[in-house]
């Protein structure tokens, strides 16, 4: 476990401790951090009202935690979303999807009042794309969108064996800095096949909740 990623959960519980007097409904993300902060929010069932998860692994986690999860169908508002991220830049636009839930992960985003963002201090880049961008495909046109990514510059690779909740496929594009984050989601969002990009600048972080190794910080 890294204790960087647990000072960010436990940061955020304490956020909201401070800044919410009844109970919320929370959009819960994927990955390691947000597993990190279900754990630490199960001690404190006085701030849930009841969760609307991003992914399979994430409603099986909060309902062995014993916190309620509630169709996204059925919910009205979304005063919160809590989720990591695979890297962020000073605008607080993020890359996610490295553990394949984007699409999930950025209708709740979309929806969130206000959205919440746990990473380690590791995370951070000057240029978003330094590892890679996830996109989550129709599986036929798998081999159409590679095409497409290649002449854009990018160099697409197939996550090979896995299967996002959607029943889709992930191609991970390496290789590809991004400039121009807004500018660069909504031309992917244009491609045929595409069904969602690993990219949140449209709708960035509003909040970041950096963990270091002894503390963690807001940005």
């Amino acid at each position: 476990m890294s204790q960087a990623k647990l000072n960010a959960a436990l940061e955020a519980i304490n956020y909201l401790l401070q800044n919410y007097d009844e109970p919320q409904v929370i959009g819960i993300g994927t990955g390691s951090t947000t597993n990190l902060f279900i754990h630490e929010l199960a001690k404190h069932p006085q701030l849930v009202k009841t969760t609307v998860s991003s992914s399979e692994a994430s409603t099986q986690l909060l309902r062995e935690s014993k916190i309620s999860v509630t169709p996204f169908n059925e919910i009205d508002q979304l005063p919160l979303y809590i989720d990591g991220a695979d890297s962020f830049n000073k605008l607080r636009q993020l890359i996610k999807g490295h553990g394949g839930a984007l699409l999930r992960e950025k209708i709740l985003a979309y929806q969130a009042q206000h959205f919440i963002c746990l990473v380690d201090d590791s995370k951070q880049e000057s240029i978003l794309g330094a590892t890679y961008i996830p996109l989550e495909v129709l599986p036929m046109a798998r081999s159409a969108v590679a095409r497409q990514i290649t002449k854009l510059g990018g160099h697409p690779q197939y996550r090979s064996g896995f299967q996002t909740d959607n029943g889709n496929i992930i191609l991970d594009v390496f290789d590809w800095p991004i400039n121009q984050p807004i500018a660069t989601e909504h031309a992917l969002n244009n491609i045929p096949g595409i069904i969602c990009n690993g990219i949140f600048a449209y709708r960035p972080a509003d909040m970041i909740i950096i963990g270091h190794q002894n503390s963690a910080s807001i940005y």
